[in-house]
C-alpha cells in the first residue's frame, strides 16, 4: 500500500488540503486493488485558514512516505517555514515523488526542488514565483506540469486535475475515473503538455450536448462524423461546432480523437486485445493509425502506455511480477 504524506504547518490554504484529503483518503474497496495510505504531517497543532488541526506524524515522515504533498501556501509574500521547506527537501532527497498544490510550488522552490525544472503555480502568482526563483521556468498557462518525481499544479481546480492525474499514475484510468465520478468532477483535463491525461469531458449535464455525448460513447467503433453527432442532437453543423467549443472547449472532431484514444487507453490498460483489434473497436481502423493518434496525443506509443499502465501480472510461481515501466520523459520513473 503506497502511503501520501500531506505536508502541513501554519498558513496552508483549506481548500487544498481538503481536496487532497478526500482523493488520497476515499473509500475505493471494491474499486482498487489496494489504495493509499494518508497522514497529515506537521509540527504539533497548526492553524490552516480557520481551523486548528492535529497532525498525524511529524514533519520528519515526509521522508518515508512514497507520495509528499504540499497544498497551498497561504502567504506568498513571506517565506515558508525553514522546517517545511528543510523536511521537504530531505523528503525528495530520501526518494520521495513531491508534489505541490496550487502557491504549494513556493516551498518547492524554496527548497531548491525546482531549480533548472519547470513548473506552475496559480496564475495570479506566476510572476512572483518567477521572481524571486529565477531558475525555476514557471509555466502561466498550464494547469499542471508532470516533471516525474516533482509535480506542480495551478490553483484550486487545477489541483484536482493534478490529484486525479497521480491516481491514473498509480492505478490506471478506469479506478480514476471511478473515483472522478464520486468527486462529481471531469475525470480527464489536460495539463496542457503531452502526458497521459487528456482533454476534459464535461461534467455537468444541463447542457445542449448532454444527450449527445453518452450517445457517442456508445458508438466509438462506428466511422462517425460531425454531420452525424449534428444530426443526432437536432441542429446545425455550424450551431454544433458552437455549442462544441462553448461545452468542451474544441471541435467536435477534435473531441471524438480525444473519446476514442481514451477508450484506447482503457482497453490497453484492461485487456490482451491486439492493436489491430482496439484500433477496431475505438473506431480508429489499423492499428498504424491508431499509433499515429496515439503517439501525438498521449506522447507514447500505444505498446509502451500498455507496458507502463497494466496491472502487475502474476508470475508462474504466484508472485508478482511489476512491467516495465516507462524510463525518463515527463512521466519519470513509476512509483
Amino acid at each position: 500500500m503506497a502511503t501520501v504524506a500531506l505536508a502541513v504547518t501554519d498558513g496552508m490554504l483549506p481548500f487544498e488540503l481538503s481536496l487532497a484529503c478526500e482523493v488520497f483518503g476515499a473509500d475505493m474497496t471494491g474499486s482498487a486493488a489496494s489504495w493509499y495510505r494518508l497522514s497529515v504531517c506537521g509540527p504539533d497543532a497548526v492553524r490552516v485558514g480557520r481551523f486548528r488541526l492535529e497532525p498525524d506524524q511529524g514533519l520528519d515522515h515526509l521522508r518515508r512516505a512514497d507520495t509528499v504533498i504540499v497544498p497551498g501556501w497561504a502567504d506568498v509574500d513571506t517565506d515558508p517555514p525553514a522546517e517545511l521547506v528543510d523536511a521537504v527537501r530531505a523528503a525528495h532527497d530520501a526518494g520521495t515523488r513531491v508534489v505541490s498544490l496550487c502557491t504549494g510550488a513556493f516551498v518547492l522552490a524554496a527548497a531548491g526542488l525546482l531549480d533548472g525544472r519547470r513548473a506552475t503555480t496559480h496564475w495570479a502568482h506566476t510572476q512572483e514565483l518567477a521572481r524571486r526563483h529565477p531558475r525555476v521556468t514557471v509555466d502561466p498557462d498550464v494547469l499542471y506540469v508532470d516533471d516525474g518525481s516533482l509535480l506542480t499544479s495551478a490553483g484550486k481546480a487545477a489541483a484536482m486535475d493534478l490529484c486525479l492525474h497521480l491516481v491514473r499514475l498509480d492505478h490506471g484510468s478506469s479506478v480514476a475515473n471511478t473515483l472522478a465520478r464520486r468527486l462529481v468532477v471531469p475525470p480527464h483535463r489536460d495539463g496542457g503538455q503531452a502526458q497521459f491525461v487528456t482533454t476534459p469531458v464535461p461534467a455537468p449535464d444541463n447542457h445542449p450536448l448532454a444527450e449527445l455525448f453518452p450517445w457517442v460513447a456508445r458508438r466509438l467503433d462506428h466511422p462517425l462524423t460531425v454531420e452525424d453527432m449534428a444530426r443526432r442532437a437536432r441542429m446545425s453543423s455550424r450551431n454544433l461546432s458552437r455549442h462544441f467549443r462553448t461545452v468542451t472547449g474544441t471541435t467536435p472532431l477534435q473531441w471524438l480523437l480525444t473519446q476514442r484514444i481514451r477508450h484506447a487507453q482503457e482497453l490497453l490498460e484492461t485487456t490482451d486485445d491486439t492493436l489491430d483489434a482496439i484500433a477496431a473497436n475505438t473506431g480508429m481502423g489499423t492499428a498504424t493509425t491508431l499509433r499515429r493518434h496515439f503517439n501525438r496525443t498521449v506522447g507514447v506509443p500505444p505498446d509502451t502506455y500498455r507496458r507502463t499502465f497494466r496491472p502487475h501480472r502474476p508470475a508462474p510461481d504466484g508472485s508478482r511480477v511489476p512491467l516495465s515501466p516507462i524510463s525518463g520523459g515527463d512521466l519519470g520513473p513509476l512509483p
